[in-house]
């Protein structure tokens, strides 16, 4: 049971760690752009399974989240 998702034509694909494929070793809390794209519009973190990130670089996101909310470089919650 890998990660798949289906492309246009309806063909199978499998899903890829992003920061693995830009061979991305270290996630560092201080990329607030990178750690953006791994939160929604309310400020949750995207879970790994939609992702499509390998176990390795989850854990190294979501520290990095944790570490940017803490001292404000991230928000906790959006306003709505």
């Amino acid at each position: 049971m890998g990660k798949y998702y289906y492309t246009d034509t309806g063909k199978k694909r499998r899903k890829m760690c992003r920061l693995c494929g830009d061979s991305i070793e270290k996630v560092d809390y201080k990329d607030v752009e990178l750690l953006k794209t791994f939160t929604t519009e309310r400020g949750k973190m995207i879970p790994r399974r939609i992702s499509g990130n390998c176990a390795r670089h989850q854990r190294q996101i979501t520290i990095a989240i944790n570490r940017a909310r803490s001292i404000a470089l991230l928000p906790f919650s959006r306003k709505s």
